[in-house]
């Protein structure tokens, strides 16, 4: 599966748990670090982890394994990294002081699911 079918797979796997405001953004050629960045939203402290770990254990099904995982016990900003593909859940006051989106994406390669 290429990085960009990956993202939107990961993009649903959220939306299926009822994450929000999900982002995939396109960030070839601006950084080296990865492809996609998915960037989404829990309710909770407690919603920010079990959506980590949802994705964590669909992505085992396809036998896709994060290289690295940082944040998933604290709940407030998590990141699993995929390789070509990171993806950041974050909770909502987490979210509004990093602003990813606004580092990283513009109209023409930000995605929203």
């Amino acid at each position: 599966m290429d990085s960009k079918n990956f993202a939107e797979k990961i993009c649903q796997v959220l939306s299926d748990r009822k994450a929000q405001d999900i982002v995939c953004i396109d960030v070839r050629g601006k950084t080296e670090v990865a492809d996609f960045y998915v960037v989404a939203s829990g309710r909770s402290m407690t919603q920010t982890r079990a959506l980590i770990e949802h994705v964590e254990e669909e992505m085992d099904k396809l036998e896709v394994f994060p290289v690295r995982r940082e944040g998933v016990r604290e709940g407030r900003w998590a990141v699993l990294d995929y390789g070509d593909v990171l993806v950041h859940i974050f909770n909502d006051e987490t979210r509004l002081f990093y602003h990813l989106e606004s580092l990283w994406g513009d109209d023409k390669n930000t995605v929203k699911f």
